[in-house]
């Protein structure tokens, strides 16, 4: 400890006012942001540092909660062996299944042979993947397991997606809220002071982010959250398949406290699926895999699902035409005198300031082109975003646009 001590005292000594009465209980805030990646975990071990503990955070009675056990959790099927079995063990209908297709079996529990699959293509090992019935499962669960109702706090930062408020809500924990700079930028100084001042279990950060379609922050910024809030640290990147910046599950192995959000209703096109995923460390997993209805992926979905990860050509090129018809409504847009603003978008939705977003909203809605209306979210005043479209699609905005404006 002395040598860590020596190599940043005259920093800390900078940064204190005196040198004659240093404060002890400064040690552990000054040498979090002063020490550099490599000394951090020895002043982890020296006790400077607060460690992540995960049992601390996860409610009392989940951590000790016995699961459900179901029929395919006491007996495993292996792929090659399912014709050769004589199932009595689930209460199925053995006749088969109304309208003939073969659905009188339940799932797979834990969709085994989509997450074999599922980790090769992500370069996560398959531990560390959960599916949901959305990703809004993930979202749901992570309050049952580490929060308690009625005494848990988490932090979001609006303007974000709605459901982490709405799911803190159903599960009666409070919310507390700090808004993103201006420019949709993540004040990520502000989130640290906040977590120092109050015992939040989770933060939940969307990147992209909805609506505002930026990327909120670096990966640096993200790391520093990480490192410094031993909460769990929620990223959400929904559509990070449009993004140029890579996704950070690459991170999963140097924080605990990290879980990443996907889905594939976005790039992959199976909204009709419900198919989310979330990606954490085997503990906080397990976790999930605890608290969730024994079949919450039904087979279709998972069959499905797996057939799109053979076809990753197809979802690369809907992502390029994507981008194509993205920046083409960006050179069409500031045509328009009541487009006061565009901003950059890394999703597939593009969000602009208007003079009148009611009208312009209205106007689209009579003519049967349905976008969304922003303008009630934080920072968001006299917003509309719009998804984009097919070329026939967004052509078709730009005509009524030019109609509007007459």
């Amino acid at each position: 400890m002395t040598h860590l001590l020596e190599k940043y005292s005259h920093k800390i000594l900078h940064q204190t006012w005196t040198t004659l009465f240093f404060p002890f209980y400064l040690v552990d805030e000054l040498l979090k942001y002063l020490m550099n990646k490599n000394d951090r975990q020895q002043a982890v071990d020296y006790g400077l540092m607060k460690t992540f503990n995960l049992e601390q955070l996860v409610r009392p009675n989940i951590w000790a909660l016995k699961p459900y056990s179901s029929a395919r959790d006491e007996f495993v099927i292996e792929e090659d062996e399912t014709h050769a079995l004589t199932f009595l063990d689930a209460n199925e209908n053995p006749l088969g299944s109304v309208g003939n297709a073969p659905n009188n079996r339940y799932p797979d529990p834990y969709q085994r042979q989509l997450k074999q699959t599922l980790s090769k293509v992500k370069q996560v090992a398959e531990e560390r993947i959960f599916l949901g019935n959305g990703s809004d499962e993930a979202v749901d669960l992570l309050f049952r397991v580490f929060c308690t109702p009625g005494q848990d706090k988490i932090l979001i930062t609006p303007p974000t997606y709605g459901m982490y408020q709405v799911s803190a809500d159903i599960n009666h924990v409070g919310v507390d809220k700090i808004l993103l700079n201006e420019d949709f930028s993540l004040p990520a100084e502000k989130i640290l002071v906040a977590t120092q001042q109050e015992d939040y279990k989770m933060i939940f950060l969307c990147n992209p982010n909805n609506p505002t379609g930026n990327a909120i922050a670096p990966q640096e910024a993200f790391e520093k959250i990480l490192t410094e809030y031993k909460g769990i640290v929620i990223i959400d990147e929904a559509y990070i398949d449009f993004a140029v910046f890579p996704s950070m599950v690459g991170l999963l192995d140097r924080y605990p406290n990290l879980v990443i959000l996907q889905t594939f209703s976005k790039a992959w096109g199976l909204a009709n699926l419900r198919l989310g995923m979330a990606f954490a460390s085997p503990e906080i997993i397990g976790l999930l895999n605890k608290v969730k209805p024994p079949y919450n992926i039904n087979g279709l979905t998972q069959e499905l699902g797996l057939k799109a990860l053979q076809h990753i050509a197809q979802k690369n090129a809907f992502v390029e035409e994507i981008h194509k018809q993205r920046a083409w409504l960006y050179a069409q847009l500031p045509q328009f005198d009541f487009v006061e603003k565009l901003y950059p978008s890394e999703t597939n939705f593009i969000l602009f300031k208007t003079n009148d977003p009611q009208q312009l909203y209205d106007y689209l809605v009579k003519h049967q082109v349905i976008v969304r209306n922003r303008s009630t979210q934080p920072l968001c005043a006299g917003c509309l975003r719009i998804s984009v479209g097919t070329e026939t699609e967004n052509q078709r905005l730009i005509d009524l646009m030019k109609k509007f404006a007459v």
